[in-house]
């Protein structure tokens, strides 16, 4: 019976959904969830931020501190979250399938998240994913062989400025090209972390070639002249 059950709800998934990964009921119970003793005082934290009557506003918090004590969420932590903010288990599975920046599954020791929007495509995105991918010999949703490197592929890291941006275990790497992300990779590889930040000569967002401004431009003193 749970068997057949449990094939209803494969089937009635979405496309997407269904290429993600669901432990079993029986794993579930192999595979318990505790927060550590460090991480529920968080918990007693993000908890006294709401209001006793509206404790699921805290699934998204407390989702993210299961993901930064496991490396991802297991379906045993969607249930210890339940029972913390006393709502149906439904509720917070509806909140992690929702966003992209929980893990349904166990990532390397670096994860690589790198950023394929406009921006970031026009300056050469394309490029720096077929070096990772070719360097570390994985595509994206892939963890290498040694369980070192995890890459993923996001929509947006907010610095479109220094683009393109990879994001390396929550350090930001900006301006990147073929040769520093290849040189980034190789630090990581060694376990040393490498100097986050803009991989080029510019500091942060300035123009490229330097800052300018209009006062030094022939036309911009051509109006001023004329008025």
């Amino acid at each position: 019976m749970l068997s057949l059950c449990q094939n209803k709800i494969k089937q009635s998934v979405s496309t997407k959904l269904s290429c993600r990964l669901f432990t079993s009921l029986f794993e579930m119970e192999k595979l318990p969830f505790d927060f550590t003793q460090d991480n529920y005082e968080k918990v007693d934290n993000i908890l006294s931020k709401y209001p006793s009557e509206q404790k699921r506003s805290a699934i998204i918090p407390l989702l993210h501190l299961a993901q930064d004590q496991e490396g991802y969420v297991p379906e045993s932590a969607m249930m210890k979250i339940a029972s913390i903010v006393a709502c149906p288990v439904s509720k917070v599975f509806e909140t992690f399938t929702f966003y992209t920046m929980f893990r349904p599954k166990p990532v390397g020791d670096h994860v690589i998240e790198i950023c394929t929007n406009l921006s970031c495509t026009l300056r050469g995105a394309d490029q720096i994913l077929n070096a990772i991918q070719d360097k570390l010999g994985i595509r994206i949703g892939e963890t290498t062989k040694d369980n070192k490197f995890t890459l993923l592929e996001v929509e947006c890291q907010g610095a479109c400025a220094t683009a393109p941006v990879v994001v390396i275990d929550g350090n930001y790497y900006e301006d990147v090209e073929v040769k520093s992300i290849n040189s980034i990779l190789r630090d990581f590889a060694r376990d040393v972390v490498p100097k986050s930040g803009t991989q080029s000569k510019r500091n942060g967002p300035e123009p490229i070639g330097g800052k300018t401004t209009l006062k030094t431009e022939p036309w911009a003193q051509k109006i001023r002249e004329d008025l």
